[in-house]
């Protein structure tokens, strides 16, 4: 049978079991609209922005484990793609980004909406194409979605000519694919398994590091079982926060530059060092010359090229997380290392991580939302709203968190927390943002409203941008260059002292709700915070906004200063060393 292009698009989709779009219509798109006009098995998002449109998609699939889809027009529409593009490409988020382009023929000749999105992806995607002939559309299609979703997950982007959308063509759709020289690797290599069991089984100190991949992999039940089998201490990093419960006993913390004294302290003292599906990104290593400079290091990761890139280690395991660590189930064993376990014990109690400023505090927002919400997906935009919640978020088997951690996209959280609600509605969702970033993608409260979504979003206001300020003021000098929100040209040009004279804050983010049609709701004592979250909660007709009015110089601590090792911290505000 002989259908459009546009047609093969939308029966593509059908599948490979689409059932939610994200999408923005435009010239160039306008055929693949009108081929899902009236469709019932896809239900088709319009955002109110192309980069909320991608957002949402990257917050669906990371909630669902589906691969998230969303499809623009040419041009502006495709580039207003780019930042949502390296955001979930960062984080190994499976996405496909459908693109409307111009026919074949005016490619090259600098024709209305006319770019080269392909180039201007290729480097911040897993994979980018134009189809350039019709007969080709569906196999690409389906390598699209095969690429996506296989090894290490991540974005494709599918350029579709307004051409090929309306040529006519076969309608079959292949059944599976086969793509010389991508072959992914999943399987475990038994012997480096083996060598890592028998270095375990010699360490005095280990620990595990357990990153983002553990989560994609769907692992972490297989990853407690293991802590809980060898007794090893577990310490994550953001985006791997949650491969255990974080009440286990075993949990010891977040590392990094915002990590706790505990998670660093063990880093740097232990002797063997077992990461698992993570980078070793400055954020987490600090001064790399001294980090785990005493420790033999194991690495597991799906992608060969993660491993070695930043920090050399002794024994390379190139494997899918689940597997690889169900291979070390079989042959791991208790170990003898209770001292070691109550040397950071120790440190947890000695040193908590904790605000002990009176009043309205991030620390008892976050943890008022642990008590409130049991069974919830979290987004977090990027900022001190997002280290705040990684440090005092408390997931279980229950809880997910969802934050931008490779890229730190501000104006994530929101509409990431849209399509994390699409993908969950029976689920709480709760956005916890601040001021800053939540005005990045405010236009998509209507998205929230019409769709009828019910959402729980936390506006920590502070009246800053707040991470750079506090940069400003402990390593510029308090000189607040561009950070202050309540800036009126009529204010001084240089103002580091923030006090009651100051404006007013805008917008007014109770009467922006309510302009939307959601609920707004303003909370300035800590005795008010309960209340509002569980007004909230029991909202369920529109979203609700809790703009909480927190103190205007509160800082994110312990902190590594920048080019420091994890043992140089900074415990709290103030301190010298």
């Amino acid at each position: 049978m002989q259908i459009t292009g546009a047609q093969l698009f939308v029966k593509a989709l059908k599948e490979e079991q689409v059932d939610t779009l994200f999408a923005y219509p435009g010239g160039q798109a306008i055929d693949l609209f009108n081929a899902l006009y009236g469709e019932k098995d896809i239900e088709v998002i319009l955002p109110r922005h192309e980069q909320a449109l991608v957002h949402a998609a990257d917050g669906y699939a990371r909630s669902t484990g589906k691969v998230g889809v969303c499809l623009v027009t040419s041009g502006p529409g495709a580039t207003n793609l780019v930042t949502g593009i390296a955001t979930a490409n960062y984080d190994s988020v499976p996405l496909v980004c459908f693109t409307g382009q111009v026919a074949t023929s005016l490619i090259g000749n600098d024709a209305f909406q006319e770019v080269d999105i392909v180039g201007i992806t290729r480097s911040i995607c897993k994979y980018a194409v134009t189809v350039r002939n019709r007969d080709e559309l569906a196999t690409v299609i389906k390598k699209a979605f095969y690429i996506a979703r296989t090894g290490k997950p991540g974005v494709v982007v599918v350029d579709l000519p307004k051409d090929i959308q309306q040529q006519k063509g076969s309608d079959e759709y292949p059944e599976q694919v086969e793509i010389r020289g991508y072959k992914p690797k999943t399987s475990v290599h038994i012997g480096q398994i083996k060598k890592a069991v028998d270095l375990l089984n010699k360490a005095k100190k280990p620990v595990f590091l357990i990153g983002g991949g553990v989560n994609i992999a769907h692992a972490n039940q297989e990853m407690t079982k293991l802590a809980e089998l060898t007794g090893i201490p577990v310490i994550t990093t953001i985006m791997g926060k949650g491969a255990i419960p974080t009440d286990h006993e075993l949990y010891v913390g977040n590392i990094g530059i915002h990590g706790s004294f505990a998670a660093n302290s063990a880093i740097s003292n232990c002797d063997v060092l077992f990461s698992i599906g993570t980078r070793f990104n400055d954020r987490i290593t600090g001064k790399i010359e001294e980090f785990a400079s005493n420790a033999t290091i194991i690495h597991i990761d799906i992608d060969s090229a993660s491993i070695s890139r930043n920090i050399a280690v002794d024994i390379p395991i190139v494997a899918d997380a689940k597997n690889a660590i169900e291979a070390l189930l079989k042959k791991a064993s208790p170990l003898k290392i209770d001292g070691w376990r109550e040397q950071i014990i120790e440190w947890k109690k000695n040193y908590p991580i904790t605000m002990h400023q009176d009043g309205l505090t991030p620390q008892r927002i976050i943890q008022s939302i642990n008590q409130v919400f049991d069974d919830a997906v979290i987004t977090t935009d990027v900022g001190q709203n997002q280290l705040w919640t990684t440090q005092y978020l408390e997931i279980g088997e229950n809880k997910q968190l969802l934050t931008s951690g490779g890229l730190g996209t501000m104006g994530y959280g929101f509409p990431a927390g849209i399509g994390a609600k699409l993908g969950n509605p029976e689920k709480d969702v709760v956005v916890v943002s601040g001021d800053g970033g939540m005005q990045m993608n405010i236009q998509e409260m209507a998205t929230a409203v019409v769709y009828e979504l019910p959402m729980t979003i936390c506006i920590l206001n502070n009246g800053y941008l707040g991470n750079v300020r506090q940069w400003q003021e402990m390593f510029f000098d308090k000189r607040y260059s561009c950070t202050c929100l309540r800036y009126r040209r009529s204010c001084e040009s240089a103002c580091s002292t923030p006090g009651a004279e100051c404006p007013v804050y805008t917008p007014d983010f109770v009467k922006l709700a309510e302009s939307y049609g959601a609920k707004g709701i303003r909370v300035t004592k800590p005795e008010e915070i309960e209340g509002a979250l569980l007004e909230a909660k029991n909202n369920k007709k529109v979203p609700t906004i809790i703009e909480f009015i927190i103190e205007r110089e509160a800082n994110v601590m312990p902190m590594v200063p920048p080019g420091n090792s994890l043992s140089d911290m900074i415990l709290e505000s103030g301190d010298t060393e």
